[in-house]
């Protein structure tokens, strides 16, 4: 079983000194100077392009502020579709919508497979009304990268951030998906440094159902798209992950069931019968007696008990996200799923296929029938899971304390 230690993160500061007995001292600052100058001049006309791209959209941007909508879908698109109607390739930052001027940066492969000169500028909205912009630079077969981050301040755009670097690794997929990453040096454990950019559209049922059914689960803090169950056999299915998963859902308030302040103390709780059983058999057919065998349930109070993870089953920050790329409607009213895990830190846009089976309800809801890992020598280790402590590790950890 895989377990994380606990990561310190080291602040090099580096400070730099002065040659204030060298003769030729003047002749380099000023030399510094000039660079300085120029560099300056530079950043200059870049804020002025980022800020340029921000305000084509500021009313849309300060409309939807204004109705709460900004991080809807909708919104997202509505600014999508403006920057490209300015001319940009564009995309959401979540992949959740189809690249508009998709053919620049099909372009711009192109020129970089062929090592010729080219460059382009690629934005990517986020939820909150702002965007990444990738600044592409390539020759000899090499890319040059500026990643800035544009954000509101009130009714202002401000670049927040700013970083060059040379592209490690530059990727185009088969399923069309661009991957490119900064290199960090083994060890580091900072923000990931790597990017993937769905390039060619996707029919927009699939996203549509993926939105649906896979996404709100994904592969965070949760097995159940990782292994093989169904209806009839559950497998090692993890029911605690799923309590936590949609708690929010059935009862519309964040999961009150929380670790102990004192990270070194495990906290345990027991969940009247009701309360649990009600989260679960929102979206599963199970009975009691089935979810009481896959879990510890205490029948003279008619609870369960529940431990929420903490220190020492935590994972690591980056997973996949999930894209539904078929399905198939079923003689018995279930809908099939085929879904690919796409990897960034892996530059990969399946680290392994499955097939998941829903089955909607009259009423609306719906419920999660089987998952099925599809075999393949390509597939890969899920290296971001970890399962929570068994009893006995959480004894072994906590020493038993409540």
């Amino acid at each position: 079983m895989k377990r994380l230690k606990l990561l310190i993160l080291l602040i090099l500061v580096t400070l730099g000194g002065t040659s204030c007995n060298n003769p030729s001292s003047d002749i380099q600052t000023d030399r510094a100077d000039e660079r300085q100058q120029s560099v300056q001049e530079a950043d200059q006309d870049f804020y002025a392009e980022s800020k340029k791209i921000a305000e084509c959209y500021q009313d849309m941007y300060e409309q939807a502020k204004s109705d709460d909508t900004l991080g809807t879908l909708e919104t997202v698109k509505n600014i999508v579709e403006c920057i490209g109607a300015a001319g940009y390739a564009v995309v959401d930052a979540d992949n959740q919508i189809d690249m508009v001027n998709a053919n620049k940066l099909m372009d711009f492969i192109k020129e970089v497979d062929d090592k010729k000169e080219a460059e382009l500028t690629l934005i990517c909205v986020v939820t909150n009304g702002g965007f990444i912009q990738f600044d592409f630079q390539t020759s000899e077969g090499s890319v040059h990268i500026t990643r800035s981050y544009l954000a509101w301040n009130e009714e202002t755009p401000e670049i927040n951030s700013k970083e060059e670097y040379d592209a490690y690794t530059w990727e185009y997929s088969e399923d069309g998906y661009l991957f490119f990453e900064k290199y960090h040096m083994p060890g580091y454990d900072g923000p990931s440094g790597h990017t993937a950019v769905r390039v060619q559209p996707l029919d927009g049922k699939y996203r549509e159902l993926n939105r649906q059914y896979i996404l709100p689960v994904c592969y965070e803090l949760n097995n159940m798209f990782i292994l093989n169950w169904s209806e009839e056999d559950f497998n090692n299915l993890d029911f605690y992950d799923i309590f936590d998963m949609l708690y929010s859902e059935v009862y519309n308030v964040p999961l009150p069931y929380m670790p102990d302040d004192n990270l070194g103390v495990g906290a345990i709780y027991h969940i009247p019968k009701e309360e649990f059983e009600k989260v679960i058999m929102l979206h599963f057919k199970i009975d009691s007696e089935t979810l009481q065998s896959k879990t510890k349930y205490f029948e003279e109070d008619q609870s369960y008990e529940y431990r929420p993870r903490g220190l020492y089953d935590c994972e690591p920050p980056s997973y996949p996200f999930p894209e539904v790329v078929s399905y198939t409607e079923n003689q018995d009213g279930t809908i099939t799923l085929t879904v690919h895990a796409v990897y960034p830190d892996y530059n990969l846009s399946k680290v392994y296929a499955h097939e998941v089976t829903i089955r909607p309800l009259a009423n609306g809801n719906f419920q999660y029938v089987s998952n099925h890992i599809i075999p393949s020598e390509s597939n890969c280790e899920e290296s971001w899971h970890v399962d929570r402590l068994t009893e006995e590790e959480w004894e072994e950890v906590y020493g038993g304390t409540e």
